[in-house]
């Protein structure tokens, strides 16, 4: 317990157990008020209802909160902007571990492409939607390896530097028309295998879009969760085929354009 509250307010919520327990009460009176009942409080911060009342009392002597009557507590203008200053504190502190440690220490997992040792620098590139390294830093983004790996392996690699250089992929989007509209049956499946092979993945949605893969005898790289799992794809630079029966296909897009991905919807409606 505080022995003097203004001795506190010197040092922030990270640095004083006093202060990151005030803080606590704070924000459990905030969320009761004006009904607050101390035990309720003391159980959910782990610490006794008499330390709730001895700390209880500092605030209202600290002019945090006002008391109006027995069980009835409310913090006040003082409190609530002692809490907001505390609470930029903490959100500055998360902010600095996320992007200045957590961020340092990132480790990500490429594919070797020549024999690596741990705490050698390698140089990034992207290739088939995969990250590789080479041994040697003559790349535009380098990283260092933290395991071992021979060529073919995974490997280990943090502290990044520079920009991996490669484009995004593209999405061709063929709409299967609903079932009670000739689904698989009223496309070109001549042109259907066409695109196919100028993709790098075959991605389908929906049943009618399933049924138009295997008419073709085609089998698809990405069937389920084939949204996300697209979006994925085409940001690491692959180039998809995209078959989806037309409830799904707003969805597909939505997702695409939300990551300004590049795509077009193309029609390969069968005429003969």
């Amino acid at each position: 317990m505080p022995t003097n509250a203004d001795d506190a307010d010197e040092f922030g919520v990270l640095q004083s157990k006093r202060n990151a327990t005030r803080y606590q009460i704070l924000v459990q009176i905030a969320e009761r008020q004006p009904a607050v009942n101390q035990q309720e409080i003391a159980d959910a911060i782990g610490i006794t209802a008499q330390a709730v009342s001895d700390y209880l009392q500092d605030l209202i002597e600290q002019s945090y909160v006002d008391k109006h009557g027995r069980g009835r507590y409310e913090v006040t203008k003082e409190g609530v902007d002692w809490l907001i200053s505390q609470t930029d504190e903490l959100r500055g502190f998360v902010q600095h571990v996320s992007e200045d440690v957590i961020g340092q220490v990132e480790i990500e997992t490429a594919i070797a492409t020549t024999a690596i040792e741990e705490g050698e620098t390698v140089s990034l590139t992207m290739r088939d939607g995969v990250l590789r390294a080479m041994a040697g830093n003559t790349g535009d983004a380098t990283a260092v390896a933290v395991t071992d790996a021979a060529a073919g392996q995974d490997v280990g690699v943090t502290n990044f530097e520079g920009v991996v250089d490669y484009e995004l992929g593209s999405v061709t989007i063929v709409s299967i028309p609903p079932v009670q509209n000739g689904g698989s049956s009223a496309v070109d499946p001549d042109r259907i295998a066409e695109l196919a092979a100028g993709h790098d993945l075959l991605a389908v949605g929906g049943v009618e879009a399933v049924a138009a893969a295997e008419t073709v005898g085609l089998d698809p790289d990405i069937r389920f969760g084939s949204a996300a799992a697209v979006r994925e794809a085409a940001a690491k630079g692959l180039d998809i085929l995209l078959l989806a029966s037309t409830d799904t296909l707003s969805k597909h897009t939505d997702t695409l354009r939300d990551q300004n991905l590049s795509y077009e919807v193309v029609d390969v409606a069968d005429t003969s």
